[in-house]
């Protein structure tokens, strides 16, 4: 079978946490629950840099403002591990070109990774940190289910892969919507406020007729 769906897949969850998928894959390729995963990817030292860099991404990601930060610094840095990753699989198998993999790859974990900082930054108009960490967390395990269940069915997962991909581009533009028409409404008010402010504090007029 085509390592496409793989692809596929593993890109939605590189745009999400890329480390994880890394993490996820190296260590299911190491104890041989699959033969699809690169020998690259099932090192020693890149095993324990995803998993130290997964760590830190989870409280990161977690943290309010800070999530966006992390967000902002891993704009290339998910679609290049999407990319590098669709490569290496397609490599591994033999049934994809790697660039075309490569290609699919990248470009699905930037679209994933937009629909995620799209949504975090709509999540930090809220003050309360209790849905960043809901959030995360629920993308984490996200992460990590789909890509076990991509292991052994590829085709399913990607379908779930996708449905997720474009229920989160239509989550991200009604968030955009309804937080541009609550901006406009707090704008309006406080004009409202401002003129009738104004319109109290104007002087009396005592000109001639003024004061009778």
């Amino acid at each position: 079978m085509s390592v496409l769906p793989l692809v596929f897949t593993s890109g939605w969850a590189s745009g999400i946490n890329a480390y994880a998928v890394v993490l996820l894959l190296g260590l299911f390729g190491a104890t041989g629950l699959t033969d699809e995963v690169p020998e690259a990817l099932q090192r020693t030292d890149v095993l324990i840099a995803a998993g130290v860099l997964f760590l830190i991404e989870a409280v990161a990601d977690k943290v309010p403002y800070v999530d966006n930060v992390w967000d902002s610094v891993h704009t290339v840095i998910r679609p290049v591990a999407g990319a590098v990753v669709a490569a290496l699989l397609a490599g591994e198998s033999g049934s994809l070109p790697e660039l075309a993999a490569g290609a699919v790859g990248g470009t699905t974990a930037l679209m994933s990774h937009l629909v995620k900082a799209g949504t975090r930054m709509a999540v930090n108009t809220s003050p309360e940190p209790f849905s960043n960490i809901a959030i995360s967390t629920g993308e984490d395990l996200a992460v990590a289910g789909v890509i076990t269940f991509a292991i052994f069915h590829p085709v399913a997962a990607a379908v779930i892969a996708a449905v997720l991909l474009a229920l989160g581009i239509w989550l991200v533009v009604f968030l955009a919507s309804r937080i541009r028409r609550f901006r406009r409404r707090r704008a309006q008010r406080r004009e409202e406020r401002r003129l009738a402010a104004a319109g109290g504090g104007r002087p009396v007029d005592r000109s001639v007729g003024g004061g009778r």
